[in-house]
């Protein structure tokens, strides 16, 4: 056996209409179909694939986890960094640019609604084409 990916991070959460509303303006996302499980939900797809899923806790999204988690960030790739960059500025969205020349990527580090790191990776190459 290889891996040979993430498939998706799953995440809980007691804001759920507020989180797959963040997913959508600011990481332009779509919330996308999901199995009929018997608890509320929501998948955030990348084009066609299902990367993000939230479900929907009444209590403590902590419950039935450890106390502090170890999951620092998820990071997912991306085109299009100056439109990106300039959203979030318009939009008021705090945010980290951090540049690693070695591996020719820059990353934007982001905070969604509960406070989960996650950073979007461009090329350096695209952002001086």
């Amino acid at each position: 056996m290889q891996i040979t990916k993430l498939d998706h991070v799953n995440i809980r959460t007691t804001q759920l209409d507020v989180m797959v509303k963040w997913y959508s303006d600011v990481l332009g996302m779509k919330s996308g179909p999901r199995p009929d499980f018997p608890f509320p939900g929501a998948w955030i797809y990348a084009g066609e694939n299902a990367v993000v899923h939230l479900i929907g806790v009444e209590k403590d999204a902590g419950a039935g986890s450890e106390t502090f988690l170890k999951l620092e960030h998820f990071a997912l790739s991306a085109t299009g960094l100056a439109a990106f960059e300039e959203k979030l500025k318009s939009r008021g969205e705090e945010y980290r640019r951090g540049e690693l020349p070695d591996f020719k990527i820059v990353q934007i580090n982001v905070y969604d609604p509960d406070g989960n790191h996650i950073h979007v990776d461009f090329r350096t190459d695209e952002e001086v084409a």
